[in-house]
């Protein structure tokens, strides 16, 4: 059974960091590509950074510079350090296995972990 667990969300200020990770279980993780989608309120899912298993990452325009992806095989786990978090950047944020690049369809998703970024 495929298992992906988020964890490391929260309520932070405007300027504050966060590192995400997701835990994976029941797939050969290091041969996944991996990635960080999110989706707020009313707005559709969207990718937020994405990283191969040859460790090519690609971000979001909206996240470049400021959000890093990152795995470790060996603990089955993807991160993502956020840094100079923004208002906008508030969202429920979700893992993905081996999904589509864009939409993540078609992989394997975690539960979800909620970013609120507020003053």
């Amino acid at each position: 059974q495929v298992q992906l667990v988020e964890s490391g969300g929260g309520l932070v200020q405007p300027g504050g960091s966060l590192r995400l990770s997701c835990a994976a279980s029941g797939i050969i993780f290091s041969i996944y590509a991996m990635g960080w989608y999110r989706q707020a309120p009313g707005k559709q899912r969207e990718l937020v950074a994405h990283i191969t298993n040859g460790d090519t990452t690609n971000y979001a325009d909206s996240v470049k510079g400021r959000f890093t992806i990152s795995r470790d095989n060996a603990k089955n786990t993807v991160y993502l350090q956020m840094n100079s978090l923004k208002p906008e950047d508030t969202a429920v944020y979700y893992c993905n296995a081996g999904g589509n690049y864009y939409t993540g369809i078609g992989g394997y998703w975690g539960q979800g972990t909620q970013v609120t970024v507020s003053s």
